[in-house]
């Protein structure tokens, strides 16, 4: 399927599940057994575990599956680690809810490989499994996955920092990204649409460190801190989540090079939108949190009671690129908890 259809797709997707119909023109669900039937008047349980609860992104997120969760009159198991963003303190989780027989899992995998046997241990125990914002290697037993464009997303993040920069043809930038983790496979898509972007656009920008944070701002802070150090003229730097990007704008600010050092922000946290408006950021790109988990828990419950989720495999939801100059048109992507 190429992308413009899984646009129209994700456009497609609530109208589809309102009716939680199991008969979505063109669905390619896989077609799982499941705890619980059409037939039974069981109040239904379903488990989302994320991997960082006290990111803005994930209480954004959280917002949308308690909303799905009253209308469908489901049970939400909301779980994840509020000290770090790892497979370590996600696993346990898993292992938690898998351990109570719920009747669907929404997961979103810390790791592709290292969650990989969790979704194979649900699927052994008749789960049935959706992911959403990040997925696993191997999506054989994963009935749908729900994701913004994070390829997308890189490139607009790459053709704002060009122009915040200024860039010109014949010069040379050096910038540097902060992501929470290596393997997460939201940061490994827009970290190739952002390369891609500037090989394909902007031969000058020369990508001259990468650094990691297990999301926790404090840890963005000082990688922004030793950038700065090691690279005196660094041009621009682009914050792949939120979390990363409140560590780099309080670092810019504390060095007083707001304006002198370009900052693209990903994830429309209210603080990170504030530091917007004020023209900490250049550009924030925005997802939409709480749709992709609203869908999640809508799909998820028709896969339980038809075998189907009534939705494509795979979801992808447009990003939208936030600046002062359109904030009348995207504030509202700001991510609410």
């Amino acid at each position: 399927m190429n992308r413009a259809s899984k646009t129209l797709a994700a456009l497609g997707a609530a109208a589809l599940l309102l009716g939680v119909s199991a008969c979505g023109g063109g669905s390619t669900n896989a077609e799982a057994e499941s705890p619980a039937s059409a037939s039974s008047d069981k109040k239904l349980t379903i488990a989302f575990v994320m991997g960082a609860v006290g990111d803005p992104f994930f209480k954004a997120m959280k917002v949308g599956a308690e909303e799905a969760a009253r209308e469908e009159n489901v049970n939400l198991e909301w779980q994840g680690s509020d000290t770090e963003y790892s497979p370590q303190t996600q696993i346990p989780f898993v292992d938690a809810v898998l351990a109570k027989k719920i009747d669907g899992l929404v997961l979103i995998p810390t790791d592709p490989d290292a969650l990989q046997p969790s979704v194979a241990k649900a699927k052994s125990l008749n789960i049935p499994v959706i992911t959403v914002d990040t997925t696993v290697n191997d999506r054989t037993d994963v009935s749908a996955f729900i994701t913004g464009d994070n390829e997308d997303g890189g490139a607009k993040a790459a053709d704002a920092l060009a122009a915040a920069m200024k860039y010109a043809d014949g010069k040379t930038y050096k910038v540097a990204v902060g992501s929470s983790s290596a393997t997460t496979t939201t940061g490994i898509g827009r970290m190739k649409g952002f390369e891609s972007q500037i090989a394909a656009k902007y031969p000058g920008i020369k990508i001259v460190d990468k650094a990691y944070s297990q999301s926790k701002p404090e840890v963005a802070n000082t990688n922004v801190n030793n950038w700065l150090t090691k690279y005196p003229d660094l041009a621009g730097i682009f914050a792949i989540d939120g979390t990363n990007a409140t560590g780099a704008a309080s670092a810019l600010q504390a060095k007083n090079l707001v304006g002198k050092v370009a900052l693209i922000g990903y994830d429309a946290y209210k603080e990170n939108v504030d530091l917007l408006k004020q023209g900490i950021f250049t550009a924030m790109i925005a997802q939409d949190p709480a749709q992709e988990a609203k869908l999640a828990i809508k799909a998820m419950v028709s896969q339980i009671k038809t075998g189907k989720t009534g939705i494509e495999s795979e979801v992808v939801i447009p990003n939208v690129t936030m600046t002062q100059e359109n904030l009348g048109e995207t504030e509202k992507y700001t991510y609410v908890e």
